[in-house]
C-alpha cells in the first residue's frame, strides 16, 4: 500500500479551491458587462410585508403631497381664469402643462442618480423644491412667473419624489403588488381631496395666495415623512450608464410604453376642466371645489378596490377592464351632461375606473420587464407622460376656445375618451402577447 503524503494532498487541494475561485470570478466578470444594470450581487426577494408596509406609508406621504397638488390643479386653473387672469385660458393651461411634464422628467436618469444618491435624499431635495415652490408662487403677480414656480420648480420636485416612491412598493411586494401599488397611487387622490376642500375654502375666505402657503407647508412635513421611511431593498445597481435604452428592446415594453404615453394626453383632462365646465353648467362654487375633490376622493377608493381586484383577476385584464369604462365615462357621461347630477355620475365613473387604469398600467411593468429591471422600466414608462403632460391640456384648451362660443367642451371631452379607448385596445394587445388569446385566463 502506497504511503500517504499528506503535504501533497494539502497542495492538490488548494490549487483546486484557487482554480475554482478563478473560474468563479471569470463567471462574475463575463456576466456582468460594463455599463449593464445587472448586478453580480443575487437580489433579496420581496418580503410581502415587514419593513415593506412603512415604505408604502413614505411612498404614499410622498404621492400624496406631489401628485395631490397635480389632481387639485383644476381648483386653481378655474380660480385664476375666473378672478385673478381672467380671459388667459391657454396660457393659464401651461402652468399645469409644464408641472404635469416635469413631473415625469427625471425617468430616463432616475436609475443613474439613484446609482449615485440615496432615494432618502432625493425625497429630501423634492422636499425643499416643492414646498420652496409654493411659497414662491404666492407672492408671484403675473402669469410668466407662475410658470417657474407652480410650472417649473414643482414638476421637477415632483419628479424626484414620484419615481423614488413609486419603485419601493414594487421591490418590497411580489403577491401584494397590485394591492401596495394601489395604495401609493390612492394617495394622490386623498391628496387631490384634500387640496381642493383646503383651497376652495382659501379662495373663498383668506385668498389663493394662502392656499399655495399652505400646501408648500403640507409638502415640507409629508415629503419629511417619506424621506425617513423610503428605504431600498436592494442595493444600488453599479456601473449604470446615464441613459439605460435596454428596455426599448424589449417588445412587451414598446407596447407598455405606448399606453403610458397616450394615457396622459387624456389623464388629467377631466381633473383641470371639470371644476370649469361646471362654472360653464352654472353650477354653485360649493359644487364645483366639490366635483373634483369628490373625483379625487373616489379615485382613492378605486385605485385600492382595483388593485386588491387585480391580485385575483389579473392586472392585464384590469388594464383592459378600467380603459373601456373610462372611455364609456367619458363618451356615455360627460359628453351627454347638463346637470349636477350627471356630472356627479362622471366623476365617480372616472374616479373609479380612470384612478384604476392608471394602477394597472403601473403594476404590470415588473411584469414586463422583470424585477431587476423595473427603476429602468418605470423610468421610462412614466417619462413617456410627459409628452401629454405637456401638451394634453393645451390641446384641449384650444379644442374648448375653437368653439363658436369660445365653450367647445364636447369636442375636449370626446378627444379624451378616444384616447382612452385606444389604451384600453393597446393594453388588450399587451395583454394578448403576455397571456394569449383564452378570454376566461388571470392574465
Amino acid at each position: 500500500m502506497p504511503e500517504k503524503n499528506p503535504e501533497k494532498n494539502l497542495d492538490n487541494t488548494t490549487t483546486i479551491i484557487d482554480d475554482t475561485h478563478k473560474l468563479e470570478k471569470e463567471y462574475v466578470d463575463d456576466s456582468v458587462e460594463e455599463g449593464s444594470i445587472a448586478s453580480a450581487v443575487p437580489l433579496r426577494e420581496p418580503p410581502d410585508g415587514g419593513w415593506g408596509w412603512f415604505v408604502v406609508l413614505g411612498s404614499f406621504c410622498g404621492f400624496f403631497a406631489t401628485q395631490g397638488y397635480g389632481y387639485s390643479w383644476g381648483v386653481f386653473f378655474d380660480e385664476y381664469n375666473a378672478n385673478v387672469y381672467p380671459g388667459q385660458l391657454t396660457e393659464l393651461s401651461w402652468i399645469g402643462s409644464l408641472w404635469y411634464c416635469l413631473c415625469n422628467i427625471t425617468g430616463p436618469f432616475y436609475i443613474y442618480m439613484a446609482s449615485k444618491i440615496d432615494d432618502r435624499y432625493l425625497l429630501a431635495g423634492s422636499c425643499i423644491l416643492s414646498s420652496l415652490a409654493m411659497m414662491l408662487a404666492s407672492i408671484t403677480n403675473s402669469v410668466w412667473q407662475l410658470y417657474i414656480t407652480q410650472g417649473v420648480m414643482s414638476g421637477i420636485g415632483a419628479s424626484l419624489a414620484w419615481f423614488s416612491c413609486m419603485r419601493g412598493p414594487q421591490q418590497w411586494f411580489s403577491k401584494r403588488r397590485g394591492l401596495a401599488v394601489g395604495i401609493t397611487l390612492a394617495a394622490s387622490g386623498v391628496g387631490g381631496l384634500s387640496f381642493s376642500y383646503m383651497a376652495g375654502a382659501c379662495f373663498e375666505t383668506i385668498g389663493y395666495r394662502w392656499a399655495l402657503r399652505i400646501i408648500g407647508f403640507m409638502q415640507l412635513a409629508l415629503l419629511s415623512v417619506a424621506a425617513a421611511t423610503c428605504w431600498r431593498l436592494n442595493p444600488p445597481p453599479k456601473n449604470v450608464p446615464i441613459v439605460d435604452i435596454q428596455d426599448m428592446k424589449n417588445k412587451k415594453f414598446l407596447i407598455l410604453f405606448f399606453i403610458h404615453f397616450i394615457g396622459n394626453f387624456a389623464f388629467y383632462i377631466p381633473s383641470g376642466f371639470v371644476p370649469s365646465y361646471a362654472r360653464y353648467l352654472g353650477l354653485d362654487a360649493f359644487t364645483r371645489s366639490n366635483l373634483s375633490a369628490i373625483m379625487s376622493a373616489v379615485m382613492f377608493v378605486g385605485k385600492i378596490s382595483v388593485g386588491f381586484v387585480s391580485d385575483y383577476v389579473g392586472r392585464f385584464n384590469m388594464a383592459v377592464i378600467c380603459g373601456l369604462m373610462a372611455c364609456v365615462a367619458h363618451l356615455a357621461v360627460w359628453l351627454t351632461a347638463t346637470s349636477a347630477g350627471s356630472m356627479w355620475a362622471f366623476v365617480v365613473l372616472y374616479g373609479i375606473f380612470g384612478g384604476g387604469y392608471i394602477s394597472m398600467i403601473t403594476a404590470v411593468i415588473v411584469e414586463v420587464v422583470g424585477l431587476e429591471r423595473v427603476e429602468s422600466g418605470t423610468g421610462w414608462a412614466f417619462f413617456a407622460w410627459c409628452f401629454g403632460g405637456l401638451l394634453g391640456q393645451p390641446l384641449a384648451s384650444a379644442i374648448v376656445d375653437s368653439g363658436s362660443d369660445g365653450e367647445n367642451y364636447q369636442g375636449a371631452v370626446i378627444f379624451a375618451g378616444c384616447l382612452f379607448f385606444a389604451g384600453a385596445c393597446a393594453s388588450a394587445t399587451l395583454r394578448i402577447v403576455q397571456g394569449g388569446w383564452k378570454i376566461i385566463k388571470k392574465v
